[in-house]
C-alpha cells in the first residue's frame, strides 16, 4: 500500500505518528500547501515517509502527485472545502480514497430550518455508481465522528439490538486549555461550518429534515469522569450516513459545546465573521472565516496546555436481542495526558486520526473491502473494533 496523506495539520501529523508504528504500508507521502509543515510532520518517523507540497484545491495537482508516487490510497486530512478536488483527483489517478469529513452542504434557499438543501456528502454520493463501475472504493467519514461513531451504530444493529428506536451520536469533553479564554481544540473553520449550518435529523417516517442551530438541548452524562454536559443539535455526517445502511426510527447528532462556545459562534455569525465569501480589505480579498481561523491558536499546538478527556460515542435505544428494552452508550475516550505522553499529539486530533489509520490497515490486509462510495457502517464492525483495541486504544460499552 502506497498512501498519499493530504494535510499535515493536527490530524494529519497525528496520523503520521500513529502509522509510523505499523507495518502494513510501504510509503506515506505527506502533502501540504506548506512544505515546511509537511516536513515537520514526517521528521523522525523514518524513510517510509516523504514530504511534498500540493495545492489541495486542484484535482489535477492531486492526480499528478498520485501518479508520480504510484499511490494506491489517498487519505484526505484537510478541511471539507477541499473534499471534492481531492476526491476527484484520487479517482482520476486510479487510487482509492478515504476522508474524515464529506462534501459540503448548502441550506435550503427558502426553508433552511425545516428542509434540507444540498446535504453533506451529496456530491460524493452522486458519483457512487462511477466509483463502483470502476471497482474503486471511496470510504467516506472515517474519522472519529463520523467514523468510529458509525461503526458503533452498525455494531449495535448487528449484535445488540433486534429493533432500534434511536441512534444518537453524543460528543462531550471536559478539556481545558491553560492560558486561553477561547481556544478550540479542533479546526475552527470546520467547527463553524458544522455548528452554524442547520442541523439535520432523520426519521423513518419523515426522512431527512432540518432544525434551528443549537436546538433540542439535553444534558448527557458522559463516562470516564467527564460527567454531565449539555448537548445540542449540530449538522454532522452520521445523520446522512447511518440511515443508508442501518435500520432505526431516528438518527441524531448532538455536540457538547457549552454556553460560552455557543455565544462565541452566535456572535461570529451576527457580524458575518463566519462567512467564507471573500471581502475586500485594503485591496486584498480575504474570507472572514479564514481571518478568524488565523487569529486563533493552531489546535495542533495546544497539547501541552490541554487538560482533561474527550469522549465520542453512540447512544442507542430500542429492543435488545433478549426482547427487552435496552439503552447502551458505545464510546471511546482519550485522555490528553496519555496521547501527549505516548504520541506527542493532543487528544482530539489523535482520536480523529487513529481511525483512518485503522481503516487503511484493514483495507491493506483484506479485513475490509468494498467498491463505490461507502460510509463506515457499510462494512463489518467487529474487525475494526478489534484492531482499534490492538492499537492500544480500546472502546467501551455502558448500559444505561
Amino acid at each position: 500500500m502506497r498512501i498519499l496523506l493530504v494535510g499535515a495539520g493536527g490530524v494529519g501529523s497525528a496520523a503520521v505518528a500513529i502509522a509510523a508504528r505499523r507495518s502494513f504500508f510501504a510509503t506515506v507521502v505527506v502533502a501540504d500547501y506548506d512544505l515546511t509543515r509537511a516536513e515537520r510532520a514526517v521528521a523522525g518517523h523514518g524513510d517510509r515517509f516523504v514530504a511534498v507540497r500540493v495545492d489541495a484545491s486542484s484535482a489535477d495537482a492531486v492526480a499528478a502527485l498520485c501518479r508520480e508516487h504510484r499511490i494506491t490510497h489517498v487519505l484526505n486530512a484537510v478541511d471539507p472545502r477541499f473534499v471534492m478536488p481531492i476526491f476527484e483527483g484520487a479517482f482520476a489517478a486510479g487510487a482509492d480514497y478515504l476522508d474524515m469529513a464529506m462534501s459540503l452542504s448548502h441550506p435550503h434557499p427558502a426553508r433552511p430550518y425545516t428542509q434540507t438543501g444540498v446535504k453533506l456528502g451529496d456530491e460524493q454520493f452522486a458519483a457512487a455508481a462511477t466509483w463502483a463501475d470502476a471497482g474503486r472504493l471511496a470510504l467516506c467519514g472515517i474519522g472519529i465522528e463520523p467514523g468510529l461513531s458509525d461503526v458503533f451504530a452498525r455494531y449495535a444493529a448487528d449484535e445488540l439490538f433486534t429493533d432500534i428506536d434511536e441512534i444518537g451520536i453524543r460528543d462531550g469533553a471536559n478539556l481545558t486549555v491553560d492560558g486561553y479564554d477561547f481556544a478550540p481544540s479542533f479546526s475552527i473553520w470546520t467547527t463553524i461550518e458544522e455548528c452554524l449550518n442547520p442541523p439535520v435529523i432523520w426519521e423513518r417516517d419523515r426522512g431527512w429534515y432540518t432544525t434551528e442551530p443549537f436546538s433540542e438541548p439535553e444534558v448527557f452524562d458522559f463516562p470516564a469522569g467527564i460527567g454531565p454536559v449539555e448537548c445540542v443539535n449540530v449538522e454532522h455526517e452520521e445523520v446522512l450516513l447511518i440511515p443508508r445502511w442501518v435500520k432505526a426510527r431516528r438518527v441524531t447528532f448532538k455536540y457538547g459545546l457549552g454556553d460560552e462556545f455557543i455565544e462565541v459562534l452566535r456572535a461570529l455569525h451576527k457580524v458575518g465573521l463566519d462567512s467564507t465569501t471573500p471581502v475586500s480589505v485594503r485591496g486584498m480579498q480575504v474570507s472572514p472565516r479564514d481571518v478568524v481561523a488565523a487569529s486563533l491558536p493552531d489546535p495542533a499546538t495546544l497539547g501541552d496546555r490541554m487538560r482533561g478527556k474527550t469522549c465520542a460515542g453512540t447512544y442507542v435505544t430500542g429492543t435488545g436481542t433478549d426482547g427487552r428494552p435496552r439503552r447502551v452508550y458505545l464510546y471511546h475516550v482519550v485522555d490528553n495526558e496519555w496521547s501527549m505522553r505516548e504520541y506527542g499529539h493532543q487528544a482530539v486530533v489523535w482520536q480523529t486520526a487513529v481511525n483512518p489509520v485503522v481503516a487503511l490497515e484493514l483495507l491493506a490486509t483484506g479485513g475490509w473491502s468494498g467498491v463505490g462510495v461507502l460510509g463506515p457502517e457499510a462494512l463489518p464492525p467487529r474487525p475494526f473494533l478489534d484492531l482499534l483495541t490492538d492499537y492500544g486504544s480500546p472502546w467501551a460499552l455502558e448500559e444505561r
